[in-house]
């Protein structure tokens, strides 16, 4: 049954007997900007996250990733696995109103997930995969087993944080609850790693009352805030033992974006907390932010160490991981950048700062530049582009932007592939919620009308395509869990009502699982 638009835009009820969310049926809009939604956009998006998930569920029920081509599952250790695409999309089904699907994966967590588990996993992608979809669980529903599930896990990932640095290793071993150096580089941690732990455990720390869990991710963003450079960016490599970093690349790419992504996300989720993302976002603008050859587009450079101290050269790249940043720097704009409390929808100028106005602007500038990155055979984006710095770069091309060791038709590289990526279509979601310009659905139901076309499995299920600029595309044999729990459940809320999770009152981790903004009890912090 689709739903009707105030199902979609529920209250949730705690109760920890029974998992059914439970409705009100004349919930009172907020006081912002109130946005209808769109109903049979989201009944179309419903039906992709079903097509998705119930093929995994066919073939692949608990295991960590899923190859819909093939009809399998994989783990990520050989002792099996720890339930990477259920709890990553649970509150998906919730937010949706699956309850049938919602019964079903509680049923798999309360009967076989277990974290008993032998084997190298990652302390970053646990945390924000599995202990942020449960953490998220229980906010939507008040179900204590989504809670106890969280606490055994948490326990088990503290160790990661005995580090001489208090930078947490890259990995753990759950099952005997230490942590796990990198097998190739034994002292090196990436920056995005280290600092995107904090949103989860400090919400678990105001839960529990457990201070540990407030505390050891805290004093890892400490040594980072102490170590940090004059220009307020950061390396994408950090040493573990000494808590400094190592000469490596400047971006906000692959291992460097989700730290610039969680210094707002702090900030809003315990409000005058943290200090440092003014300072980041500075930084960005004075080193990073580029206009491109022919159309000036806005887009995001990366700084490469070229020898001697502190010497860097400026490279035109940006990964598609890097769309974030435009509806982070709007979301940011209009919260940290305002001097009037709340701003309109959209804003205007006058109630932004002079550094809320330049963020404004570049947000929504970048977000078009992202857009302009689907403009290829399929309509989606590569995974990484280059943006040309003179006229005799890819002459073949009227594009201001290009994928590296790839042209139209093949060969393709790495480059062009399209991963189910969720950054763009979250950005369009902030935009959105912050403007009620049309255009950004309108953006947003391209971008799904491309991935139905293009990515969508005859037997069930959506992979990854290998080259964009390729028609008919190829396909490589996997569904990402993010497409599940970020860019299925962002594109569901740009067609919802804006009363269902409202931006004022959550914040999303960044694997757009939604943890509430609070006040939170503890004193005792590492940061002013």
């Amino acid at each position: 049954m689709p739903l009707s638009w105030w199902q979609s835009a529920f209250i949730p009820t705690r109760t920890p007997s029974t998992p059914e969310i439970v409705y009100e049926e004349e919930p009172s809009p907020p006081a912002e900007t109130f946005f209808d939604a769109d109903v049979p956009k989201q009944i179309a998006i419903i039906q992709a996250f079903k097509s998705a998930w119930l093929s995994y569920e066919r073939d692949a029920l608990g295991s960590d990733e899923y190859h819909p081509i093939s009809h399998r599952g994989s783990n990520i250790s050989s002792s099996g696995g720890v339930g990477y695409t259920v709890t990553d999309a649970i509150d998906t089904m919730i937010i949706m109103g699956l309850t049938d699907e919602h019964q079903r994966a509680r049923e798999w967590v309360k009967k076989k997930l277990t974290f008993e588990r032998e084997g190298v996993f990652s302390t970053f992608e646990i945390t924000i995969r599995v202990l942020g979809g449960l953490l998220s669980a229980y906010r939507l529903t008040g179900d204590d087993l989504y809670l106890e599930k969280v606490i055994d896990l948490a326990d088990r990932l503290l160790p990661a944080f005995d580090t001489t640095s208090g930078l947490p290793l890259p990995s753990v071993n759950l099952a005997q609850k230490t942590g796990v150096p990198d097998q190739y580089a034994p002292q090196t941690i990436s920056t995005a790693e280290a600092a995107t732990l904090q949103l989860e455990f400090r919400y678990l720390a105001e839960l529990t009352g457990n201070s540990d869990y407030w505390h050891k991710t805290e004093k890892a963003l400490a040594v980072i805030a102490n170590a940090k450079m004059s220009h307020n960016l950061v390396p994408i490599n950090m040493n573990v033992v000494s808590g400094t970093f190592i000469a490596s690349d400047i971006r906000l790419g692959s291992r460097g974006d989700s730290y610039y992504e969680y210094l707002l996300k702090q900030y809003l989720q315990t409000p005058n907390v943290e200090q440092m993302y003014e300072g980041a976002m500075q930084g960005v603008h004075d080193n990073l932010v580029q206009k491109s050859l022919k159309k000036h587009m806005t887009y995001i450079a990366e700084l490469i160490p070229q020898g001697g101290k502190q010497k860097w050269g400026r490279q035109a790249k940006q990964d598609h991981l890097v769309c974030f940043l435009a509806g982070s720097l709007m979301l940011g704009a209009t919260t940290s950048g305002a001097i009037i409390h709340p701003v309109s929808v959209p804003p205007k100028m006058e109630e932004l700062s002079e550094r809320g106005q330049r963020d404004w602007k570049t947000g929504v500038d970048l977000l078009e530049t992202c857009m302009d990155t689907h403009d290829t055979s399929t309509g989606l984006s590569p995974e990484i582009v280059q943006f040309k710095t003179s006229e005799d770069q890819r002459p073949d091309s009227d594009r201001d932007w290009y994928i590296k060791n790839s042209r139209k038709g093949g060969p393709s590289s790495y480059d062009a592939r399209y991963m189910l990526r969720p950054e763009t279509v979250e950005s369009l979601f902030i935009a959105w919620r912050l403007t009620g310009d049309t255009r950004y659905r309108d953006y947003s139901w391209s971008i799904f009308s491309s991935i139905q076309k293009h990515c969508r499995v005859a037997s069930g299920g959506y992979a990854t395509v290998l080259d964009v600029d390729t028609v008919p595309v190829s396909l490589d044999d996997k569904q990402e869990t993010f497409f599940l729990s970020e860019t299925l459940k962002y594109l569901y809320l740009t067609f919802s009502n804006s009363s269902l999770i409202p931006l004022n009152e959550y914040v999303f981790n960044t694997e757009a699982h939604p943890l509430p903004i609070f006040k939170p009890s503890t004193t005792l912090k590492y940061l002013t």
